[in-house]
């Protein structure tokens, strides 16, 4: 290579280098400080890629875990209600069963009776009042075997999402739940076919009436207590598919400690290396002045 002054190609070769360099030893500053491989999408775009759709996936499962406990939450709520008017119900058949005796006169069973119809205005009363976040569980909203979502409050059988897209095979199923009033027991003044035990024939008649109404309240809460087993293991599913999802995620997504420093170390030494180098460079020039100071 010639002695020249116009241009210092060694000069330039170092600075390049030392560009280069410092270039590499930035990027493994920010992997390491970040504790992220992918910073932006110039460090792997089809990587970023995935990474983003399975941040999204793990986003959506975690949400669907909280969806399916408020479910559970729900269920809860209406099998405590009907707990109770499973205790009223037994109290009904108990005074049904006292009034169906011939020791007691008519003015006594009307006394009966009045407790009896209480009971019976108690359970409606329950019925009509729980609420789970204004969604009323008992009246017989829930009861219909249809849904429909397209208006702002939705119709029939409630609808319960917690996976990642829309199949109904894997993404939702239905919670239904029947109307638990007197009058859809067939109990009380208010039923389709008023009824009372104010006789002894009419108590009598009672008693089968409350073992059928008994039979209806006890399927309705055996159906809750089988959404309830569902949906908690649902929720595990949930749960091991995001740890699963959240894993992948990471061999993706997170830099390698052990491997970025070794990096990062070798990185540092090349630019100390090429900018005691370049100041060599720089200092080249000057054999030319003295040949020609000579």
């Amino acid at each position: 290579m010639s002695l020249v002054i116009n241009h210092n190609l060694m000069a330039m070769n170092a600075a390049r280098n030392l560009s280069d360099a410092y270039s590499q030893l930035s990027v493994s500053t920010r992997r390491l400080s970040s504790g992220l491989r992918i910073g932006t999408a110039a460090d792997d775009a089809a990587g970023l890629a995935i990474r983003e759709l399975m941040r999204a996936d793990i986003a959506t499962l975690n949400q669907g875990v909280r969806n399916a406990n408020d479910a559970i939450s729900l269920i809860q709520t209406a099998d405590g209600a009907l707990q109770i008017i499973d205790e009223k119900l037994i109290r009904m058949k108990e005074l049904a069963e006292q009034a169906a005796t011939g020791t007691y006169n008519s003015d006594q069973r009307l006394i009966i009776d009045s407790e009896y119809q209480a009971m019976a205005s108690e359970i409606t009363r329950i019925a009509l009042a729980t609420d789970f976040n204004g969604i009323y569980l008992l009246n017989g909203n829930l009861s219909s075997t249809t849904h429909d979502g397209t208006g702002l409050t939705p119709v029939g059988k409630l609808k319960i999402h917690f996976g990642t897209g829309n199949s109904s095979a894997e993404d939702y199923y239905y919670i239904q739940i029947g109307a638990a009033t007197a009058s859809a027991f067939g109990l009380g003044l208010g039923a389709a076919v008023p009824n009372s035990i104010s006789t002894q024939q009419m108590a009598q008649q009672t008693l089968d009436m409350i073992n059928q109404a008994i039979i209806s309240k006890d399927k309705i809460r055996a159906n809750l207590g089988a959404l309830q087993n569902r949906l908690e293991n649902t929720i595990s599913n949930l749960q091991i598919q995001a740890e699963n999802l959240q894993a992948a995620e990471s061999r993706i997504s997170d830099v390698d400690v052990a491997t970025e420093m070794t990096e990062f170390v070798r990185e540092q030494i090349l630019t100390q290396a090429a900018v005691a180098m370049l100041a060599q460079a720089n200092s080249l020039p000057k054999l030319a002045m003295q040949l020609i100071g000579g």
